[in-house]
């Protein structure tokens, strides 16, 4: 028997089962999101049907988290290489306020404005990065800095006020989109949903399809092994914060066109919600590793929670409630599962383990 046909009847040999596949695919330990997901979604079906099952609170529901979504992207691409950035709330608010102040006090166009809010959320990511990386300060304590001069330079530009009087174009970045029903045309799926997907598909394929994603978990996973291996691993800790800077920027640029103001208040609220959506996510579909669609998957089925117990009649401090209460079990969640899974699972996507198994 030829060599080639011995390797590939170890490899068949070594492949588990279909019926164990499936069944590790359909497992609780991989999809409870989606498990919680049916069990709230029949509780609240059955107890308030009437409000809870129509297509206008699944349509505002889609809409109002894909903000949320982009903020857990923000803090889930840091993340992957091992950095947390506290500093995404205070991104977000400062985008607010940032755009905002460009179009109303200093008079630019709105298609100006919105991409020069982004770019400074590039540039607030520099800064951290090179905080953390060649200041050599934690990042806990390096964005949770940055978080606390944001908050005061979003303080100081809007003077702790509201800024009024955004461009009428502006407003239409965040209500504009595609009617579903012709008869009623505020029916639609908004232009922040079509942006958080794209942004959530650019990601993923990213982080899951290229070499460079395959770095940057490589770094997070194990950076004194990834910078042996020829990694530049403070270059990629950098990019990482750069890349979550933009995001936070459009989130917060799609939140001041979303309430057609700049709101000094919004935004420092996102982080944790944003927070527990990463670590939820993380248990979800690849084994302890954080990723994108766990992650938006998580969102959903936590605002799915809170709206459930709105319509119940649940008072707003409920939803930190039940973040903090969430947030909480999915970093348990993330610490139960079994550490050689989790190794297993990051050492597959690594370059340099594969060549050096070759």
């Amino acid at each position: 028997m030829k060599k080639t046909e011995t390797i590939a009847l170890q490899q068949v040999a070594q492949e588990p089962p279909v019926k164990s596949r499936v069944l590790s695919l359909i497992s609780f330990r991989n999809i409870s999101a989606i498990y919680i997901f049916v069990v709230l979604f029949v509780i609240f079906a059955l107890i308030t049907p009437k409000t809870f099952l129509t297509a206008g609170t699944w349509l505002v529901l889609l809409d109002a988290q894909s903000i949320t979504v982009l903020a857990a992207i923000a803090v889930l691409v840091p993340l992957v290489c091992g950095v947390f950035n506290l500093a995404i709330g205070a991104e977000v608010g400062f985008a607010v306020i940032f755009v905002a102040v460009l179009q109303v006090k200093l008079d630019l166009p709105w298609g100006l404005a919105a991409p020069l809010a982004i770019l400074a959320g590039a540039l607030i990511g520099i800064i951290s990065g090179l905080l953390v990386t060649k200041a050599k300060i934690d990042s806990f304590i390096a964005t949770l800095g940055m978080s606390s001069v944001l908050t005061a330079a979003l303080a100081y530009l809007s003077e702790s006020r509201q800024i009024i009087g955004l461009q009428d174009g502006f407003r239409m970045l965040a209500t504009s989109g595609i009617p579903l029903s012709a008869a009623n045309p505020n029916f639609k799926i908004s232009t922040p949903v079509f942006i958080m997907l794209f942004v959530a598909l650019l990601v993923w394929f990213v982080l899951e399809r290229t070499p460079f994603g395959r770095r940057m978990y490589a770094v997070g996973y194990n950076p004194d092994g990834a910078r042996l291996s020829g990694v530049n691993v403070d270059r990629i800790k950098i990019i990482s914060l750069v890349v979550g800077g933009i995001i936070a920027s459009l989130a917060g640029t799609l939140l001041a066109s979303r309430i057609n103001a700049g709101d000094p208040t919004v935004g420092p609220d996102m982080l944790l919600p944003a927070l527990t959506a990463v670590f939820l996510g993380s248990t979800q579909f690849r084994g302890g590793r954080f990723n994108v669609w766990g992650t938006v998957v998580s969102v959903y089925v936590l605002a799915v929670g809170i709206k459930g117990l709105q319509l119940l009649g649940a008072q707003g401090w409920v939803s930190d409630l039940f973040n903090g209460v969430a947030l909480l079990a999915a970093v348990g969640l993330s610490k139960w599962e079994r550490t050689s899974r989790r190794a297993g699972a990051i050492r597959r996507v690594l370059p340099f383990r594969k060549k050096s198994s070759a």
